[in-house]
């Protein structure tokens, strides 16, 4: 029900990028650009200063932004309690994932969910840990799932379960036969791994920082853009990894990769974010309650 033009425009605003705000929005960029000058066009006055390749709100836009997001949580919260009067769960359910969780853990649970609910209509997005925040941040998404800390302050965040990350290499790797490998052991051999904006390789960094190992210090040789892509390269014998062990689950029962504990263990916790101040749906907080459950049980059986 809300003004289209007001969603666009809390989107370029939250972002401070015409660009950014399309790719969230999943639309062009002309389009994103047509949709403010016609809100400008509406208060007759500018909402953003350009210049330099930048942009900023004025203090007009600065007035709009602070209603817009009342505005448009109270329409999201009218549309959801409306639909709820009929006493289903149902409706669309925006859900973010980052890699590793969207790949390894989610997909069976959103199809579980949806065999519970039928009137349900999931949508996975799948991102880093840093987009699919930012995606949370700018209620482009119901619900997010993140493998760091999170780093949005107006984001509420609930741990979900525990997910140990290991040296992960092919069988005939160097490491392959060792039954732990510390840190320092690491920086001897060839490293591949994940792009900058990734949970995963975020808490690796930490890590090695802690044990006393410069992440710079490694020998990088590739930079991957997911752990399916990591683990094809790792399957050839180029070099190693550290990634969730839910990554390599199959491909170790096929024999093609090998996971070795480090020492001290590496153990993170899978997270979900959403809005602290947005109206949390029935379907939301059902989804909420099913997904962290069933996470804790596959966590638990590995």
């Amino acid at each position: 029900m809300a003004d289209r033009r007001l969603q666009v425009f809390h989107a370029v605003a939250k972002q401070l990028s015409f660009t950014k705000a399309a790719e969230v929005l999943f639309m062009t960029q002309p389009a994103v650009t047509f949709q403010i000058k016609q809100l400008e066009e509406h208060f007759n006055t500018r909402l953003f200063d350009r210049g330099h390749g930048r942009i900023s709100l004025t203090p007009a836009g600065e007035l709009v932004l602070l209603y817009a997001e009342k505005i448009l949580n109270l329409s999201s919260e009218m549309d959801v309690r409306l639909g709820e009067m009929t006493g289903e769960i149902g409706g669309s359910l925006l859900v973010g994932a980052s890699m590793t969780i969207a790949e390894f853990m989610l997909p069976r649970i959103l199809g579980e969910f949806k065999s519970l609910h039928p009137n349900v209509r999931p949508r996975l997005v799948v991102a880093n840990s840093e987009s699919i925040e930012t995606r949370v941040a700018e209620h482009t998404l119901d619900i997010g799932f993140i493998e760091s800390p999170s780093h949005q302050p107006n984001l509420q965040t609930e741990n979900c379960c525990d997910d140990e990350l290991m040296v992960i290499c092919s069988p005939k790797f160097p490491l392959a036969k060792a039954k732990e490998v510390a840190p320092q052991q690491l920086i001897e051999h060839a490293f591949v791994s994940r792009e900058p904006g990734s949970g995963t390789r975020e808490f690796t960094d930490a890590y090695l920082r802690k044990s006393g190992v410069q992440p710079e210090d490694m020998q990088l040789v590739m930079e991957m853009g997911s752990p399916i892509s990591l683990n094809g390269v790792l399957e050839t014998g180029l070099g190693f990894s550290i990634a969730s062990r839910a990554s390599v689950a199959k491909a170790q029962r096929l024999g093609d990769l090998v996971a070795i504990p480090l020492k001290p263990r590496l153990i993170r916790t899978l997270s979900m974010v959403y809005p602290k101040e947005k109206f949390r749906s029935k379907l939301v907080t059902a989804f909420v309650e099913f997904a962290s459950a069933r996470l804790r049980q596959i966590a638990a059986a590995r």
